[in-house]
């Protein structure tokens, strides 16, 4: 395999520096000078990596000032257009580079640029106030159309009204993960409640009576996966016990999965199976079990949700359930395309929103109870 050209590679870690924080909004980067000794490049090959890195929006420069890192909730990726027309549609998701978020990504990002359309691209950090001025931003640039995953979904989102000018003004949007409920836009949305239910009965299949759950409630995913996940309990009639349900929102993750550490850490009741969220949630749980010394999934199986590459990523793989991700995005971005083109019959038929189901995924991180059993009875 042939080795990536030195500016590429310059490219890339000063990306990893961003993306992991390393860098933030609005700090200076190294000087040209530092970067040449740090890389052991030329001086052009640095000037060609910012150079890229500026034109794809993750580096601003200054005259006389120096480059800085510009701000990561709001960068744009350009294309020329196929006619002379502007065509520009707006993203707007709630991450732009973490966990399935890519994917979605690259499926809007593929189709809009066979069509010869213009992307650019903001993310909310799941924060209204940053979806406000993703929305002034995107409405000022005379967008064709609009593409949003939506924040904090399951409460009142104070935003509405920039929605509802956009559809006095006639611009098309789609919504894509969950909606708005108070505006019931088109949208293309997982069948959250099924996906749960199927993994919470797994579990049960397998033996399982003593089943944690763990939910993100401030996005609807996460209050439907819940719902899930009690009627299948309810469902196969196993009990449910009260302190075996944890809730969390974007702002306290990191304090539920510590608080939930010195839980499993001090009671004598451990649950037997931890349904999670999501993958993203699945890993972190995984850490804590490791950490405590109990075994996956010996001592507690763990199932995930949405099938990401973090489900594969160590040697525990991740009993989950498949989002559509690449797919979810062609569609946005087909939707979007005919919405802004007017093609026959289209709003008639796209009013139909497209609910994608669900597949179990079967991996290492869930153990048939019924079956241990029987061996060790045999032993």
């Amino acid at each position: 395999m042939a080795e990536s050209p030195k500016y590429v590679v310059v490219q890339e870690k000063i990306k990893e520096w961003i993306l992991n924080g390393q860098v933030k909004p609005g700090e200076k980067i190294y000087s040209e000078n530092e970067l040449v000794k740090l890389f052991r490049v030329s001086r052009h090959t640095v000037r060609q990596a910012i150079r890229q890195l500026v034109n794809e929006g993750w580096l601003y420069t200054e005259q006389g000032s120096g480059t800085f890192c510009a701000d990561r909730n709001f960068h744009e990726i350009r294309q020329k257009p196929s006619s002379g027309n502007t065509k520009t549609i707006g993203v707007i998701t709630t991450y732009i580079s973490d966990y399935i978020f890519p994917s979605i990504l690259n499926g809007i990002e593929s189709y809009l640029t066979e069509k010869g359309y213009s992307l650019v691209l903001a993310s909310t950090d799941n924060d209204p106030k940053k979806e406000k001025q993703c929305l002034e931003t995107l409405m000022s640039r005379e967008i064709d159309g609009l593409i949003v995953e939506p924040t904090k979904s399951s409460g009142f989102n104070p935003n509405v009204c920039f929605y509802t000018e956009l559809e006095r003004l006639h611009i098309p949007y789609i919504m894509i993960n969950q909606f708005y409920q108070q505006l019931n836009p088109p949208h293309l949305i997982v069948d959250d409640e099924r996906g749960t239910y199927m993994v919470t009965e797994h579990l049960i299949r397998l033996g399982h009576s003593k089943i944690a759950g763990l939910f993100k409630t401030d996005d609807l995913q996460g209050v439907y996966r819940m719902k899930g996940y009690l009627n299948a309990l309810r469902e196969n009639h196993v009990p449910f016990f009260q302190n075996m349900v944890k809730t969390y929102s974007t702002e306290n993750m990191n304090q539920m999965i510590e608080d939930y550490k010195v839980f499993l850490k001090n009671t004598k009741e451990r649950p037997s199976a931890i349904v999670c969220y999501n993958d993203q949630m699945a890993i972190e749980v995984i850490r804590v079990l490791r950490e405590l010394d109990i075994k996956i999934p010996q001592d507690i199986s763990i199932t995930g949700f949405d099938d990401s590459n973090l489900a594969v990523a160590s040697e525990i793989k991740l009993t989950t359930v498949t989002h559509p991700k690449t797919q979810m995005g062609i569609d946005a971005a087909k939707w979007i395309v005919a919405a802004v083109e007017k093609v026959e019959n289209h709003y008639e038929k796209s009013r139909n929103s497209i609910i994608y189901e669900p597949v179990l995924i079967v991996r290492n991180s869930t153990l048939d109870k019924k079956d241990a059993a029987e061996k060790s009875n045999i032993h």
